[in-house]
């Protein structure tokens, strides 16, 4: 027979708390992954990870907003699994640009972007396949109190792993060409010219 066993209610007061506390713990997870990406790395690198980490969030919450789901502090949660599942992505195809940049000096950034992003495309397809069967699972059968929470992972592996290429990466080549032509130099002819000076170097050591 059914039986009430327990019943709750969260006024606007708390909720209005809640949602700011939730504000507050996805704000700092970007700073913390701005101050650990910059130290790592640049802080241009860590900048261009927090983009590709608003991208994420804004699409996925825009997804669950179209799908009708609802908002609770397990979202929330999810959110920051999210945040630090595509910030590993990021990191892994960074770590690859810098070894790169020091072993291929002299060739265009666009193309050491594009060979890095090659090298670990299959390790990113792979494991966030991987990740996704598995979210997706959580999904279809993890019933109703965990379907807005895997709703998010769902959709947050796909946008994330596209971010982590397609937006991450991207935007370190434009930040370093907009830089490079306010001080009115050609981000082409500067590489061009380092590669002269690693091909004279090599000619005569050699």
């Amino acid at each position: 027979s059914f039986a009430l066993r327990g019943q709750s209610y969260i006024g606007p007061a708390v909720c209005d708390e809640l949602l700011w506390k939730a504000v507050l713990a996805i704000l700092g997870s970007l700073g913390g992954v701005l101050v650990y990406i910059a130290f790592r790395f640049q802080i241009r690198w860590g900048v261009a990870a927090i983009l590709a980490l608003v991208h994420d969030s804004i699409i996925t919450l825009g997804l669950l907003s179209v799908f009708d789901q609802e908002m609770s502090l397990p979202v929330v949660a999810s959110f920051l699994t999210l945040i630090g599942y595509s910030v590993n992505d990021t990191v892994v195809v960074f770590d690859r640009i810098r070894e790169n940049l020091k072993a291929k000096a002299g060739q265009r950034m666009t193309d050491i972007v594009n060979v890095s992003i090659n090298q670990t495309l299959s390790r990113t397809v792979i494991t966030s396949g991987l990740t996704w069967v598995v979210v997706l699972g959580l999904w279809v059968f993890g019933g109703e109190a965990l379907k807005a929470f895997s709703f998010v992972l769902v959709i947050g592996v796909l946008v994330g792993t596209y971010s982590s290429i397609s937006v991450a990466s991207p935007v370190l080549v434009l930040w370093r060409k907009a830089s490079l032509k306010r001080k009115g130099v050609d981000a082409d002819a500067a590489d061009g010219r380092v590669a002269r000076k690693v091909r004279a170097s090599g000619s005569k050591s050699s």
